[in-house]
Formats: structure tokens, sequence, C-alpha cells
């Protein structure tokens, strides 16, 4: 009887409600990610199309953003002229320090366009032409300027294995920066709990480099999302730091086969 009085005591009660609260905060964070996931895995693999269709969509209202990749300009390094009283050598081999050019002026070679969050199309890179002449970017300025879609050019840089950025390029890309503030925010309330699983570096390693370790922290910590309340973990050694930084290169690597996979899948089941 005594114990029936105290679980329905006002502490009791206030316990039960801060956990039911952090709960639906878990869950709300975690379907934000996956969905932040799956916009990242679908721009991975974009269905090949052609100019008339980009054009096509353009016209129809269906593109929400456009990525470009101009073209390097012609330009050559510098080449030892050969000696006067010799004849230039005949080659079909460039020089080594000699670029060969990639394009025109101007020209695009690369384009990308999104036509809703989850369908992402491409003309497949190199040089673009309709007939007309090769696609440059004044003729892609003037194709999207009615519409007013968001252009921008293809960042060609290396990518940083250090910490996630598939939260905030794809989602800020397409104006859905609240997805990159939700893995923040996990991070956060990473920093300010007491996980049971592993120790708070081995969660930092698993949040950078591991890619999916916002994912796994909501599911898992600070008790697995399916436990009742009144269930908790077994008391166990936490991960370390150490280890926590092996596993977050195991799972990236899982990682990125993973979105590889699921975005040719789902390239071939949406339109």
């Amino acid at each position: 009887m005594t114990s029936e009085v105290g679980d329905l005591s006002p502490r009791h009660e206030a316990r039960r409600g801060w956990w039911i609260a952090g709960t639906v905060i878990r869950v709300v964070l975690l379907l934000i990610l996956l969905f932040g996931g799956l916009l990242v895995v679908t721009a991975m693999a974009p269905t090949p199309r052609t100019l008339p269709d980009f054009q096509s969509a353009l016209k129809a209202g269906r593109v929400s953003v456009v990525v470009y990749r101009m073209s390097q300009p012609d330009v050559f390094g510098p080449v030892e002229p050969p000696p006067m009283d010799e004849p230039p050598p005949v080659t079909d081999t460039p020089p080594e320090n000699l670029v060969v050019p990639r394009g025109k002026p101007g020209e695009v070679r690369g384009l990308t366009w999104a036509e809703g969050p989850l369908v992402w199309h491409r003309i497949i890179p190199g040089p673009i032409r309709d007939g007309k002449d090769v696609y440059t970017f004044a003729r892609l300025s003037a194709d999207t300027a009615p519409s007013g879609v968001r252009v921008t050019e293809e960042i060609t840089a290396n990518q940083t294995l250090w910490y996630a950025a598939w939260p905030f390029e794809i989602p800020s890309l397409l104006g859905m920066w609240w997805i990159g503030a939700a893995w923040v925010l996990t991070l956060l309330i990473m920093l300010g709990s007491t996980p049971w699983l592993a120790n708070r570096w081995a969660w930092f390693w698993l949040f950078g480099v591991g890619q999916l370790g916002a994912i796994a922290f909501l599911i898992l910590e600070p008790r697995p999302l399916w436990y009742r309340y009144d269930r908790r973990p077994r008391q166990r050694g936490r991960i370390w730091g150490g280890l926590g930084c092996l596993m977050s290169v195991a799972t990236s690597l899982v990682a990125g086969g993973i979105a590889l996979a699921l975005g040719a899948l789902l390239s071939r089941v949406l339109p």
C-alpha cells in the first residue's frame, strides 16, 4: 500500500512528466535528423536528365534550387620554348606543365537541380549543348531569372572528415536550416548530460567523424528510446574516448556505404 501511495506522489509524477517531455523532444529531434539524412541521400544520386528537361521544368515552376559547375578557363601554364637551332618536338602528349583547356570561359559543364526536397536531377557532366551552342552561365541566368529560383555554384572543396557536414549543406541549400539547428541542439544535450553507454568524448567522435552519432544518441541515451519509464538500463562500463574514436571511423564508412546504396535505390523509385 505504501508503494502505491509513493507511486502517486507529486515528486514521482513530476519525474514522469519530465521523462515524457524529454522523450517527446528526443523523438522530434530524431525525426528531423532522419528527414535531413533522407534529403542528403536523395541528393547524392540524382537521376539523369537533358537540358530541354531542365528548361521545361523551369517553365513549369517545378525547380526549387539549381547547382551549377563552371568550366575552367583556357589558361596555359609556362612552357619553355625550345632552342632556336632545334625544331620543336612533335608529340601528341601535352607537356607536364601545360594546363589542358577544359572548356570555354563561362561554359556550364555541370548542372544539378531539385524538383522538391526529395527529387534531384542532373545533366551528365561535360559540354552541355542544345543545338545552339554551349550552355553558358549567361544563358543559365536568363533561363532562371523569370522563375526566381535559387542558383548557386557547386563547391568542389575537399570534404572535412572531422565533423558531420551533412545536416548543414543540402538542408541549408533547400532553406531547411532547422535540420542543422536540431543537430546542434542534440550536441548540446549530449554535452550537458551524463550518458550511460559511452562517455562524452566517445560520443563527440561519433557525432563528428562517425556522422551518425547524433541519431544514435537520440535513440540510445540516456536510456534506449523503447524503454518504459520504470525500466532503467543495466549498469555497465562506458565506452571510452579512444574506442569511440576508432568506432567513429568504422561507422563513417558504414554510413557512406548505406547512403550510396540507399541513394541508388531511391533514384530508381522516385520520379
